[in-house]
This record gives structure tokens, sequence and C-alpha cells, in this order.
């Protein structure tokens, strides 16, 4: 049995991994989804980092998942505490000391979105349903929180200091219809980051609200690896 520490992206919800969970629980596992202040102006990486680390508490055997924005908070938690393993779920990955606010350029992530959305013809301008919640079933989005929070500007300008990945296994889970950080964005920034080659997956940047029984099934064949 294996503890899942399940981090969300921006605004910190752990309500993000609801679906994924309790899938998680019935094949014998333990999961944590942590919720985080996103909308905390005073409370950074380094109080994400304390989050974290709490919820691991002791075990050294915690699989760290992470989405999206928690890709900065996942070289963090490494440096202080053991980790088994690091999954990346359409994440942000850091080089050591950038800040969130300028991966965007290191990385042309911006320019990579739109040349995405013109070759595939939906909207270069961004917005939430377009590059969010396009594949998300409605039933669950009637059952969410009636407002997303909101990620304090705090955040994009503290770097993300570490000096090295740790030596354990690095998965990287990508959307093949993530449209905010499309596929080819994401295989190019593993092969520069992290030397790694993406593990597809079907759905979009929320792939654990639109298709949760196929991410965890990549987590628990993660998890055996």
């Amino acid at each position: 049995m294996a503890l899942f520490i399940l981090v969300p992206g921006a605004g910190g919800m752990a309500w993000y991994w609801h679906r994924v969970a309790p899938l998680l629980r019935e094949s014998g596992h333990e999961t944590i989804a942590v919720d985080l202040p996103g909308n905390d102006k005073h409370a950074g990486l380094a109080a994400y980092t304390d989050i974290v680390i709490r919820a691991i508490a002791q075990r050294r055997d915690a699989l760290l998942v992470a989405q999206s924005l928690a890709g900065f908070t996942a070289p963090l938690v490494c440096a202080r505490v053991p980790v088994r393993m690091i999954v990346f779920v359409n994440a942000m990955i850091p080089k050591p000391d950038e800040t969130t606010g300028a991966w965007w350029d290191a990385t042309g992530a911006v320019k990579a979105r739109e040349q995405a959305a013109l070759s595939r013809g939906y909207a270069t301008a961004f917005d939430m349903p377009t590059y969010f919640l396009h594949d998300v079933p409605p039933d669950v989005l009637r059952t969410g929180p009636e407002e997303p929070r909101e990620e304090a500007d705090i955040v994009f300008g503290e770097p993300c200091r570490f000096e090295r990945w740790p030596a354990i296994p690095i998965h990287v889970l990508a959307g093949r219809d993530d449209r905010f950080f499309p596929i080819e964005f994401q295989r190019r920034v593993a092969r520069e980051r992290l030397g790694k080659d993406v593990e597809e997956i079907a759905g979009g940047h929320l792939v654990a609200l639109s298709n949760p029984e196929g991410l965890t099934e990549r987590l628990l064949a993660c998890e055996r690896n």
C-alpha cells in the first residue's frame, strides 16, 4: 500500500482530486489531497511546501503527484523529505532558482499555446471554458465550488530554490487534449528539463476531472514501476 500525495495547481483546491482519490483508495492505497492557500497573498512556494511536508509526515513511501503549478512545489518538497516518486500531471517543470513568472517566457508556453489554437481552430485568447473546461462533464462542474479560487501574485515572483532533481523515478503525464499546455509543448519541456519522454493520457488540462479513470490507471501503473 502506497501513499499518494495529490497536489493541485493554481488556486490550490483539493476538490480538483475528488474524482481520483476514491479510485486510488478502492485500489488499496492511501491518498491525501492537499489543500493549498492559493488565494493567500502572503503564502507562496515556501508555505505550500510546508503544507505538503506536513501531509507526508514521517512516511517514506509517498508518491508525490503534482498538477500544473504544483510542479514548482515538487522539487522543494523532495529537497527536504524522502519521496518515493514524483508524477507530474500537465505540470510546469522548473529549473533551479526559476520563478513561475519567468517560466512562461523561458519555455515559450504562451507562443506554444497560441500556435496550437491556430492549428486546431479554437480561440487564441485565453478563457476558462476553452482552455480548462472544454472536456470536463457539466455535471462535474455543477457539483464543484461556485467560484474557483484565484491564485495570488506572490507565487509568481518566488524563486524555486533547489539544486537538482532527486535520484528517484520521475514520470511526466501529459493530456493529449490539453489546450493550455499542448502535448507538443509538454514533450519538448520534459525532454529539455528532465531528459524524459511524456506518457500521454486522454484528457485536457484538468484531466483529473475529465478522465479520472484513465488518470488513476496511469498513476497505479507508475506506482508499480
